[in-house]
């Protein structure tokens, strides 16, 4: 089940409750906790691109955002020697679409159909999966 929770402490209050009706059933619960390591850094642009047809967003915001993806350059210049390469991945620090874009591309991790007993939650550039059982065998199957 997917989360649509909007902030971290409605992350920690969906966990929460989760943990809290899976302990008084009874239940052995796993927790797994990834972190995207340099997350923004990591984002591949055609991924968000794609996921923005998925989600039908406007033309405009679309073609706003291959401009933005278009023919962007990374350079070093050393004396008289400059090294310049295309860049198709990353957010520049600090920009205000990083984020968004970043949720677009994270969202095809959050439609992946687990369980009823497994709980997904997902913030900035982390991912919380949860999950009950009856036993310890139960949840690591």
């Amino acid at each position: 089940m997917a989360s649509d929770q909007k902030s971290t402490v409605d992350v920690a209050m969906a966990i929460k409750y989760f943990i809290k009706e899976s302990l008084e059933a009874g239940k052995v619960i796993v927790l797994v906790s990834l972190d995207v390591q340099g997350a923004f850094y990591a984002a591949w642009w055609p991924g968000v691109l794609r996921e923005m047809k998925v989600w039908k967003c406007s033309r405009y915001l679309y073609k706003l955002a291959m401009s933005y993806f278009t023919q962007r350059t990374a350079a070093l210049t050393k004396n008289s020697l400059r090294i310049e390469k295309e860049v198709t991945r990353r957010f520049p620090q600090g920009a205000c679409c990083g984020p968004g874009f970043w949720n677009l591309q994270f969202n095809s991790h959050m439609k992946i159909n687990f369980m009823e007993r497994t709980k997904v939650v997902a913030y900035p550039d982390d991912l919380l999966v949860a999950t009950k059982g009856h036993s310890v065998r139960a949840v690591e199957n």
